[in-house]
């Protein structure tokens, strides 16, 4: 438990969004701290247990249960702010990934003091497989090479994910259209967090 919430933004929408994208410019922004989960479960080795379960759920398609996926966060987390890579004084944490569902937002609820919400939407999931597709062969992504594994992730999120939005409230959520370029998604974002 910290000893005080951490300021954060969340960015939210389907696998292939864009919010690793995003995420790790505004982590490069002095002041802003970027978290991507699945990055921390992918730099997990086999030979930890944790390692293991995120690959037996993500070869599936499917989330890594709630309680190994927040304590590996708070982990991280703590790592990183025992490191000053993180300092929460300063820092807006800038999260991609987590929480996953409405009851790993309630598990962090006395974590995070959530600032907005970037709800990256994109309505035509044909372009979301594209993308996964491309991004599996760039970066040797093994949970987006398989077209059943990026269906099972994208029927996931839609009953699993999305409700978070309804946990936080509307009034958090600023639509952006991920079908835009990636310098004016930047642009946008950038745009509403000047007025914040």
């Amino acid at each position: 438990m910290p000893d005080m919430k951490y300021r954060t933004i969340l960015l939210f929408g389907a696998p292939g969004a864009g919010k690793g994208t995003q995420g790790k410019i505004l982590g490069t922004i002095p002041h802003f701290y970027h978290c991507a989960c699945g990055d921390v479960f992918r730099n997990l080795t086999i030979d930890n247990e944790l390692g293991r379960t995120f690959l037996e759920y993500s070869s599936r398609g499917e989330l890594v249960p709630d309680e190994p996926t927040v304590r590996l966060w708070r982990e991280n987390i703590l790592v990183n702010k025992q490191s000053g890579r993180f300092d929460p004084h300063q820092d807006t944490l800038v999260l991609d990934g987590i929480p996953r569902n409405p009851t790993q937002a309630e598990m962090l609820r006395d974590t995070l003091d959530v600032k907005g919400i970037f709800y990256f939407t994109c309505p035509d999931m044909e372009k979301l497989v594209e993308r996964l597709q491309r991004r599996a062969l760039r970066d040797n992504r093994l949970d987006d090479a398989n077209l059943e594994v990026i269906r099972a992730r994208l029927e996931t999120y839609e009953r699993d994910t999305k409700p978070v939005l309804d946990y936080y409230g509307s009034n958090l959520v600023r639509t952006i259209d991920a079908t835009q370029s990636p310098v004016n998604v930047l642009r946008e974002i950038l745009r509403i967090i000047a007025k914040v």
